[in-house]
């Protein structure tokens, strides 16, 4: 690339990002943030076992931050989880166990006043910040929820009265451990998570659409 070629890329992009936002952009990214206010109400993540002993399933709700288990008069699925893990040597499943019920409520109302801020400013720079921090922000809870799932499946008790050979529950999907059919889904307030991030690139895109076209005017 010429030196002329990188200045002309360079001019570009500090006229990319000093773009204002237009209208339509700050509502899409208001938008966003009243999806992000149910995800402290809905649950994130739910997973469901099911066995010859518990056909109708067990269930358990993962919120952002707290777990809890489907609850009738008979019966709370939590409880039940957690004495099977004990049968198989597997540390039950406390609240107090996850730093994530700490951080990850922070994290969503950090993200609300930062896009909220964008739409005020009104600069594309300050839009691209959000997109990029809550995209790595998106991969990191990925990540950290896959590797508590390890950690769970794979620091067995080796004196446990049931041996399993060590596992790694799906982080998306069905899987076959012991003998339990165990599936693992998204759930509401992840997808509003995903349509915040959406409406927020719609709002990049939107603006970078109409930008050229109303500097030409």
């Amino acid at each position: 690339m010429t030196a002329g070629a990188a200045s002309g890329r360079l001019r570009w992009l500090d006229g990319f990002f000093d773009r204002d936002l237009t209208p339509a952009s700050r509502i899409l990214i208001i938008a966003g943030v009243a999806l992000l206010l149910p995800v402290y109400l809905t649950p994130m993540y739910n997973m469901t076992l099911i066995s010859n002993q518990f056909p109708d399933g067990l269930e358990l709700h993962i919120y952002a931050s707290k777990i809890e288990g489907a609850k009738t008069a008979a019966r709370d699925d939590l409880r039940e989880i957690n004495t099977l893990n004990h049968y198989i040597g597997m540390r039950p499943l406390l609240e107090s166990d996850f730093s994530e019920f700490k951080w990850l409520p922070l994290a969503i109302g950090a993200f609300a006043v930062l896009a909220l801020r964008a739409a005020v400013i009104g600069k594309m720079s300050k839009l691209v910040d959000v997109v990029v921090l809550f995209v790595y922000f998106g991969l990191f809870s990925l990540w950290s929820f896959h590797d508590r799932l390890f950690q769970y499946g794979h620091n067995l008790d080796p004196t446990a009265p049931v041996k399993v050979q060590p596992f790694t529950p799906p982080l998306f999907g069905t899987q076959k451990i012991a003998n339990f059919t165990v599936t693992n889904m998204p759930d509401l307030g992840s997808y509003l998570m995903v349509a915040f991030s959406a409406l927020l690139i719609a709002a990049v895109w939107h603006s970078a659409r109409q930008a050229p076209r109303d500097a030409a005017a």
